[in-house]
């Protein structure tokens, strides 16, 4: 049996940059003293010049970023989750939001999967706090293929742009020639016709394997990947809607203004179908293993397929 491939995406984020600095010259990276941890260092070892350090200082660092954009240049801010979504986030939404600013956001580390760093640094909100900024695009790749092609997505789209990214390994599952990125379009990885699993980041991967194991119990679901939140993929969630009747959403975050509130609020305006919010119950993390935690709060593959038999029952 082939070796699964396991990646970061934070890793992809940092070897993406790299990648395409070429391409892009007027790519600048700024960080927040965390080169080492969000993977931009890869990108400051080989172009010094072309990084900034803004240090301790989230805040100034996208007033920073807001400046750059306006000079030509495509600026990409990279902090922690906690620090980018949520101590920024005034600065995010009056300085880059509001004018509608060519700034692109790299949030590493966000979820529970950050692990023994506990609930101060396992942002669980960010997701719901950067869709309440008008314009504001807001990604969650599930590997490291979808996380490379969100940050070239990013970088050909003019405005700003949110892409969350993690601390954990994560199993590769977009690496196949027919793979096509887009933003705002989501990807059917799993046809079914029982119930729908819409999922996002590492909860694309638990849902494939969730649909697995439902399998062996007749239970046929559909897995949907959508890795951008903002703007939805409405019409791919209200046909997989309208063929099972039955949702369930995954999501390493809130399910409370995230992606499984965005679903809610497609379907009840356009189709409206029983759905099944699967993330963070109203409750803060804690700190443990990133494998541990992910069991404990039903976001593996075992969790969900318990949850879905729960559902369908």
């Amino acid at each position: 049996m082939a070796e699964v491939k396991k990646i970061a995406t934070r890793e992809s984020y940092g070897n993406a940059l790299k990648e395409l600095a070429e391409e892009f010259p007027d790519l600048v990276v700024l960080d927040a003293d965390l080169a080492a941890a969000t993977k931009t260092g890869i990108f400051r070892k080989a172009y010094p010049d072309r990084h900034i350090d803004c240090g301790i200082a989230e805040a100034n660092m996208m007033g920073v970023a807001a400046g750059l954009s306006l000079t030509g240049k495509i600026p990409f801010v990279s902090s922690f989750a906690m620090f980018a979504a949520g101590r920024a986030f005034e600065q995010v939404r009056n300085s880059i939001g509001y004018p509608h600013l060519n700034v692109k956001i790299g949030a590493t580390h966000a979820g529970i999967s950050v692990g023994e760093d506990g609930a101060s640094h396992q942002c669980n909100e960010d997701i719901a706090l950067m869709r309440t900024i008008p314009g504001m695009v807001v990604m969650c790749p599930s590997d490291d293929v979808e996380a490379k092609a969100a940050v070239r997505a990013a970088l050909e789209y003019e405005g700003p742009v949110y892409i969350r990214f993690g601390r954990a390994a994560c199993t590769v599952i977009n690496d196949r020639p027919d793979y096509k990125f887009e933003i705002g379009k989501g990807t059917v990885v799993r046809e079914g016709k029982d119930v729908t699993i819409v999922a996002t980041g590492i909860g694309v991967d638990a849902a494939l394997g969730a649909a697995e194991m439902l399998k062996a119990d007749g239970i046929d679901a559909e897995v949907i990947n959508i890795c951008t939140i903002k703007p939805l993929d409405e019409d791919l969630i209200v046909a997989s809607a309208k063929k099972t009747g039955k949702v369930v959403t995954v999501e390493e975050h809130s399910v409370i203004g995230g992606l499984g509130s965005a679903v809610c609020d497609c379907l009840c305006a356009k189709y409206p179908t029983p759905v099944k919010k699967l993330g963070m119950q109203d409750v803060f993390g804690e700190s443990g293993s990133a494998a541990a935690l992910i069991h404990k709060y039903g976001l593996d593959a075992e969790g969900v397929c318990a949850s879905v038999k729960e559902f369908m029952a």
